[in-house]
């Protein structure tokens, strides 16, 4: 190796680095809105079990669900009765990272089968 070839991989390396850092953090994001996004279907899910066991007891629905979504890290934003069907739809904080800033929803459905 002469002299002057000494160091010639090293911007090349640096390069890539920062290529598997950017896409590293990229794929962190996507981690993160995917975990939101479970976070509120189970939220959801749990919410409109509720909702249901509330209208077979007679009690208020909506309200029990919007309790549990609380208790699961979400906030009711949606509440249909129909018989004695409920549908619900909850949201979670999303991540905030580089303009994401979106909250996930995600809506459930329980009732008698």
């Amino acid at each position: 190796m002469s002299r002057g070839d000494r160091g010639s991989a090293t911007v090349p390396a640096m390069a890539f680095l920062g290529v598997l850092l950017l896409l590293g953090a990229a794929l962190g994001a996507v981690a993160a809105v995917v975990v939101a996004h479970r976070s509120a279907q189970s939220a959801a899910d749990l919410a409109a079990l509720a909702a249901a066991a509330a209208v077979a007891d007679g009690a208020d629905a909506c309200s029990a669900a919007a309790r549990v979504a609380l208790a699961n890290g979400g906030e009711l934003t949606g509440c249909v009765l129909a018989g004695r069907e409920a549908r619900v739809v909850v949201r979670v904080a999303g991540p905030r990272w580089r303009g994401l800033d979106a909250d996930p929803e995600a809506e459930a459905r329980a009732g008698p089968g």
